[in-house]
């Protein structure tokens, strides 16, 4: 029995624990404080709250600004991935600029981030200070003084930000099941009648349609940006193309005349040529030990698994003009399950489009360039 599934078969919703364990606790804290030291914590609360609000706001707006420029900046600078050996730093710089200047929701977000952090580190520097005074006069030792009406104000306060504490756990949640409706955390959470109540009567009615419509929108545009970083790794790592790939390449399709045409018979040299390496399967799967390999090595060995055969692919499109991707998901086993796997896109300009392909699986039969219902055997990483 795993976990979630234990605690589904609990009669005791976690979640309405930790709900009301949050409420509680602030209450508490409410009765030790007393009525001063609670107003002052409640006080600190929506100031932080309201200086992360406005730090937001402009931290938004500049980035709405700044984000064409920079990126008008780094194509200036016309970057170009070196095509020669590289040690993982400049990997990882040219792997990262060449993205923040290509993928406007990482360049937005990374913006964005840097932004919030500088602009609320200035806010603090100023409202800070001008609220540390005006606490200490407002509330002098002599009020501080605990008594018990003190302690009842203090626990009512609490009460109120524990309320407010409670509302931002419930509104993660919230987010977190219209993301993953489908999810076993998700039936777990919605079990809970604490949650319920404050999704329903407070987060739903506040927010209206925008999580619902907007954010798994976004989400799935993060996916595909995120599937491009990673393609963008490939790229860097294997920009040095070898002469006898680029040789090899140009003498396959020589009787090429159109992209497809081309494409499909790099395809089918890679899938026969290659023959797939079970021991390094197997050393990895026994011992967890990956035998990295370049695409030179997989040209010279004629050996390799499903990453190999895509990186050796996508190398030998690239030498004769052809856009291509290595992409990473899950590939059908043919016994009911996935695992990982990894195959290529390529782009046809007579087409207007790009089409999937796995030179990995010709051997064991079929066609596996852009056939009919692709992704339902192939699942790419999101």
């Amino acid at each position: 029995m795993t976990d979630m599934t234990w605690f589904q078969a609990t009669s005791i919703n976690l979640i309405s624990i930790v709900i009301v364990l949050l409420f509680a606790g602030s209450i508490i804290q409410g009765f030790r404080r007393g009525g001063s030291g609670s107003a002052k914590h409640l006080i600190s609360m929506l100031v932080e709250a309201g200086v992360a609000v406005i730090s937001m706001f402009i931290a938004w707006k500049g980035v709405q600004l700044l984000s064409p420029l920079i990126q008008t900046w780094l194509k200036a600078q016309n970057l170009q991935i070196p095509s020669a050996d590289i040690g993982i730093l400049k990997q990882t710089y040219y792997t990262a600029i060449t993205s923040i200047r290509d993928f406007p929701l990482l360049r937005f977000g990374v913006l964005f981030l840097l932004g919030y952090m500088i602009v609320k580190q200035l806010l603090n520097l100023l409202v800070y200070p001008l609220i540390g005074t005006w606490l200490a006069e407002r509330y002098t030792s002599q009020e501080r003084r605990k008594s018990i009406l003190s302690s009842v104000s203090g626990g009512a306060i609490g009460s109120v930000a524990g309320f407010a504490r409670a509302l931002m756990l419930i509104a993660v949640l919230f987010i977190y099941v219209t993301l993953f409706p489908h999810s076993s955390v998700t039936t777990y959470i919605e079990s809970s009648q604490m949650y319920q109540k404050g999704a329903k009567e407070v987060i739903a009615p506040f927010t209206g349609d925008f999580i619902t419509e907007k954010v798994p929108v976004f989400t799935r545009a993060v996916e595909d940006e995120f599937t491009n970083i990673l393609q963008r790794k490939y790229e860097v790592l294997d920009a040095k193309i070898p002469g006898n790939i680029a040789d090899a390449a140009k003498e396959v399709t020589a009787s090429g005349t159109t992209d497809e045409e081309k494409a499909k018979l790099l395809y089918s040299w890679v899938g026969s040529r290659v023959k797939y390496d079970w021991d390094k399967v197997k050393l990895y799967e026994e011992k967890r030990i990956w035998k990295e390999q370049t695409p030179e090595d997989t040209f010279n060995t004629r050996e390799g698994v499903c990453i190999d055969y895509s990186r050796l692919y996508a190398q030998m499109a690239r030498s004769i003009g052809l856009d291509v991707k290595v992409v990473t998901g899950l590939g059908y086993d043919g016994q009911g399950s996935y695992g990982p796997h990894a195959w290529n896109e390529v782009y046809l300009k007579e087409t207007n489009r790009w089409v999937p392909l796995d030179s990995t699986w010709v051997a064991s039969g079929g066609n596996w360039f852009n056939p009919p219902n692709f992704d339902q055997t192939h699942v790419k990483d999101a």
